[in-house]
């Protein structure tokens, strides 16, 4: 290895060898961040870049195409549930080719998109074929794309046109749909394709679409009058009223007292209704007026006369006739009064309220009086055909009795529960409470006995002989010479002189705990002492 290398990396080793453990620490985490973000550098750039083969695939094209492509070998990922296959981007086209060469078609073309290919020479029935068939394309597209829907299907029977158009039949539609998931549809999302579907095709009703799942069932038949939106609007109809009906009978004979049912039939056939009315005022000048006369006067003898008896003429005396005619014609002002109305669908019919009444609730009440404000409630219509029956009768109280037991029970439970909780709370925060207090007398002893130690004056040890010879203390001759403070007396049966004993030792083991200089001190200051 060349001198200035190998000088180089010794400076460099050098240089590490004088980092801290801190510094140390910090190059290895560098050095380790370094080597991460260059592997994944690495594996990003080697990765191939991935690109949509197809989207939106049915379940079985998305195994025939994962199948031809696994044995191929070529790499492959699923996303969007598996409706999405992608390959890498160099070879979408070539495998999109052979795709279709397998006579695979996981993608047909539909909708509008039919119209584009139309050459100008294509006849009349094929424009109408090639029409339908777009129609159809771009409703089933959009059906499919709703919420729940994995795949659906719509057919249109479009009628030919004629010139008879009073004859013509309506166009009717059926949609074939499947859910995701096995799931099924509801009334909403049902009466959605139809409303759809409907509004989609000129001339075409909601009555003449029929939806089937893919179970076989009818969702909707062609020809229905009444809708599942229509049941759901008189329910929610029936549910309002009753609702009014029965907050007004809580407030009158209390909660619980009162039952109602209410009946209601709404019509939902939309009709339409022109009709003109003609009147004329008398005190209205006309709007025109013409007047002509026609005079006629005679001057000839003319053979005419009057026939008398036995067909003999009589002479009327005169030579000639006259004659006179007169018209008048007058075109009077006409009040024309055209009215065209439109019933709108979910109109009431005929509904039918029964109410039951608690029969000891409502002896004090009077049951005609209470039928009027149940009837003015609810808006009952008599030339209508509406109903109102209000009754009087006992009510079976036992499972009213049986759950306010329950209820009571269950509230005196919830309430023992509660004194339970509130006995072991107290508990706990008296044990607190009690074990705090130990705690600070505790803390204060100890702080009193550290400041009496404080407060102690340098023990004298006194005179304590220390031979060199020995070379060592006798700690019985020193503890006999120390001054200690007054403890409590011991017992009354032990010794006088091996409690005082007893007691200084003690005094001495303290303070050595306390406080080891200070003793060191004090025999060390002796230790001189005795050696001078």
């Amino acid at each position: 290895m060349p001198q200035q290398i190998t000088t180089a990396f010794s400076k460099l080793l050098a240089a590490i060898r004088e980092f801290s453990v801190a510094q140390r620490t910090i190059a290895v985490i560098g050095l380790a961040l370094l080597v991460v973000a260059a592997i994944a550098v690495t594996s990003w750039v080697s990765k191939p870049q991935m690109r949509a083969l197809y989207t939106n695939l049915a379940p079985a094209d998305a195994s025939a195409i994962v199948d031809q492509l696994t044995s191929n070998g070529v790499a492959y990922e699923l996303t969007n549930g598996g409706a999405t296959i992608m390959v890498p981007a160099d070879q979408v086209y070539d495998q999109r080719l052979k795709v279709a060469s397998s006579g695979l078609t996981p993608v047909s073309e539909s909708g509008y998109s039919l119209l584009d290919n139309m050459g100008l020479t294509a006849s009349t029935f094929q424009q109408n074929v090639t029409y339908k068939r777009a129609l159809e394309g771009e409703l089933s597209a959009t059906v499919s794309s709703m919420a729940g829907v994995e795949t659906a299907t719509v057919q249109l029977a479009l009628p030919e046109e004629s010139v008879f158009v009073s004859e013509s039949p309506d166009p009717t539609a059926s949609v074939f749909v499947k859910a995701k998931g096995g799931t099924a549809f509801s009334d909403d999302q049902v009466q959605a394709m139809i409303q759809f579907v409907a509004s989609s095709v000129p001339g075409m009703k909601s009555t003449d679409v029929s939806v089937v799942d893919a179970s076989g069932a009818v969702l909707s038949a062609q020809g229905a009058e009444k809708s599942a939106a229509s049941s759901k609007e008189t329910a929610e109809y029936e549910t309002r009223v009753s609702k009014n009906i029965q907050g007004m009978l809580d407030r009158i004979v209390g909660n619980g007292m009162a039952v109602v049912s209410v009946t209601a039939e709404l019509d939902y056939d939309a009709t339409e209704r022109t009709s003109e009315k003609f009147t004329s005022n008398k005190d209205a000048q006309p709007l025109t007026e013409r007047e002509s006369t026609e005079e006629y006067v005679g001057t000839g003898n003319n053979a005419t006369g009057v026939l008398g008896p036995d067909n003999i003429a009589v002479p009327n005396g005169e030579n000639g006739g006259n004659y006179t005619n007169s018209t008048t014609e007058r075109n009077n002002a006409v009040d024309k009064v055209t009215e065209h109305t439109v019933t709108a669908p979910g109109t009431v019919k005929k509904q039918s309220i029964s109410v039951a009444v608690d029969d000891a609730a409502a002896a004090a009440i009077n049951m005609q009086d209470l039928q009027a404000m149940v009837a003015s409630a609810a808006g009952i219509d008599e030339e209508r055909g509406d109903v109102v029956t209000v009754t009087r009768m006992a009510f079976d109280k036992s499972a009213a009795d049986a759950a306010q037991q329950a209820l009571q029970a269950a509230e005196e439970q919830e309430a023992a529960a509660a004194q339970r909780l509130l006995i072991r709370d107290a508990a706990i925060a008296a044990a607190l409470l009690i074990a705090a207090i130990i705690v600070v007398v505790a803390l204060r002893r100890r702080k009193r006995k550290a400041q009496q130690f404080e407060d102690l004056e340098p023990l004298d040890l006194g005179e304590v002989m220390l031979t060199r010879e020995e070379n060592r203390i006798n700690p019985a001759a020193l503890l006999d010479e120390i001054d200690m403070p007054v403890l409590p007396e011991l017992p009354s049966d032990a010794d006088q002189a091996a409690q005082v004993t007893e007691r200084k030792r003690q005094d001495v083991g303290v303070l050595a705990d306390e406080n080891p200089a200070q003793i060191a001190n004090h025999l060390r200051e002796l230790m001189e002492v005795k050696g001078s």
